[in-house]
């Protein structure tokens, strides 16, 4: 005759799959950030004391890190709350239409940015993007649009020496 030992039930905890699909995509642009910053050849820039790959790094690590710790989380039962705060029904359907926009305008950018040039297709993200997302003051959008783009088009030609497309202004900018 055996005798069967009976165990008390041991908690069962439901594991958050969305949370764990986020740490996964950590995981992957991490790793991927880390293997191309590897494969980054020196000496691009013209003033780069620190060489291209240290910042692909770090930000690669630091992703891989909170993977690591959003993952032991998860699995010692820590599930995310819905924020109080926030106006939002939470069983609303999403925006579509707003997503697909924005897809559109930065598939727009990453196709017309050699051509156009960063300035012209700099300013075009920002101000498409503004009025997708509910601006209604489209001039100073355009204006917004064009100072950022042409700032940071000048930034990073003149302050870090790396050139970025000029495109169609090439010899004027």
């Amino acid at each position: 005759m055996s005798t069967a030992v009976e165990t008390s039930p041991v908690e069962r905890r439901s594991i958050d799959w969305a949370q764990l699909i986020v740490c996964a995509v950590l995981v992957i642009v991490g790793a991927f950030l880390i293997f191309d910053a590897l494969t980054l050849a020196g000496g691009f820039a013209k003033v780069d004391p620190v060489g291209p790959k240290l910042f692909p790094m770090v930000i690669g690590i630091g992703l891989l890190l909170c993977a690591v710790i959003l993952g032991v989380a998860i699995t010692r039962g820590s599930k995310g709350e819905a924020d109080s705060g926030e106006d939002i029904d939470p069983d609303s359907p999403g925006d579509w239409r707003t997503v697909g926009l924005l897809i559109a305008v930065f598939v727009a950018t990453i196709v017309l940015v050699n051509p156009l040039g960063w300035a012209i297709t700099g300013g075009f993200l920002f101000a498409a993007s503004a009025t997708v997302l509910g601006s209604k003051k489209y001039l100073l959008n355009i204006i917004i649009g064009a100072v950022l783009s042409v700032g940071s088009f000048y930034a990073f030609y003149s302050g870090l020496g790396i050139p970025l497309p000029a495109g169609i202004l090439d010899g004027i900018l």
